[in-house]
């Protein structure tokens, strides 16, 4: 890597996926308010509400909010339009 073309404050900092508790530790330059210890070194904390750990495209996972049994619905009126 070259010698003095990164920001003064690029370090290692920890992302913490909020919907799973995944955490994983890169290289940053994002401001951080909090601070998580791992395996004896303190590191700044990023929380995120969604990372590729958790997101249905990439864990294959599709998740169906139904509000108000719309999904329900839907398929009482046209559910079964082959009769």
């Amino acid at each position: 890597m070259k010698k003095d073309i990164h920001p003064s404050n690029y370090r290692e900092v920890v992302f913490k996926d909020m919907s799973n508790d995944e955490t994983f530790i890169t290289r940053s330059t994002v401001a951080a308010k909090e601070t998580i210890e791992i395996d004896g070194v303190t590191y700044p904390l990023v929380k995120l509400e969604i990372t590729s750990s958790s997101h249905p495209f990439f864990t294959g996972k599709q998740k169906l909010v139904d509000t108000a049994g719309r999904v329900d619905k839907f398929l009482s009126r046209y559910g079964n339009r082959k009769k």
